[in-house]
């Protein structure tokens, strides 16, 4: 990773879990220009930091990108999956039902 670190970055156990939520098309799909995981510690550090689209870091996907990623995510209920899922691993975990 060339970049820099932020408090928000995905963690690696973190991406093996949403990552394949977000895949909406392949890694290697030619029109990907930023990795899949720059831009979700993108949408992340916007998140954390409160901050408007465009003061997003230099070193980090450009905004326009993550800001069109993360409609197209919201589009296709990708975070609610990963709640909805994430919810059912936690119960099961306690020894509840899912």
């Amino acid at each position: 990773m060339s970049r820099k670190r932020y408090p928000s970055d995905v963690s690696d156990e973190e991406w093996l879990f949403v990552a394949p939520y977000l895949t909406l098309m392949r890694e290697d799909a030619p029109q990907r220009e930023y990795a899949l995981r720059d831009v979700f510690d993108g949408l992340r550090w916007i998140v954390r930091a409160g901050a408007a689209w465009r003061m997003m870091p230099g070193d980090l996907p450009p905004w326009e990108v993550v800001y069109q990623q993360t409609q197209r995510w919201l589009a296709a209920g990708v975070f609610e999956a990963i709640v909805q899922d994430l919810r059912v691993l936690l119960r099961l975990a306690e020894g509840r039902r899912a």
